[in-house]
């Protein structure tokens, strides 16, 4: 087995998308598989609202933040980035 060197930033972007992807994939399978049982199993006079959007809804509301975390949405990166500049100047002033 070979190994190589990796850089660990770009490693662990492509973990966090692998995980994310998987996550995904797991939620609609999940809730369509729901929707269908709904479908096909409730009597639709008697609760006319569908069961399965809570779980849409909210676990949803899950995959949402986990894209927006994993692929840097609403310039959370960016900060990160500017705070990580910003200490690294301090400490090479406090150093001179």
């Amino acid at each position: 087995m070979e190994t190589t060197s990796r850089d660990p930033e770009l490693w662990r972007q492509a973990k966090s998308r692998a995980k994310f992807k998987s996550h995904l994939f797991t939620y609609l399978s999940v809730n369509a598989l729901l929707w269908v049982i709904w479908a096909l199993t409730s009597p639709h006079q008697l609760y006319p609202f569908p069961w399965p959007v809570w779980s849409t809804f909210f676990w949803g509301f899950g995959v949402v933040m986990q894209g927006i975390n994993t692929y840097g949405g609403l310039g959370r990166n960016t900060l990160m980035e500017r705070e990580y500049e910003k200490l690294l100047r301090q400490k090479q002033n406090t150093l001179r």
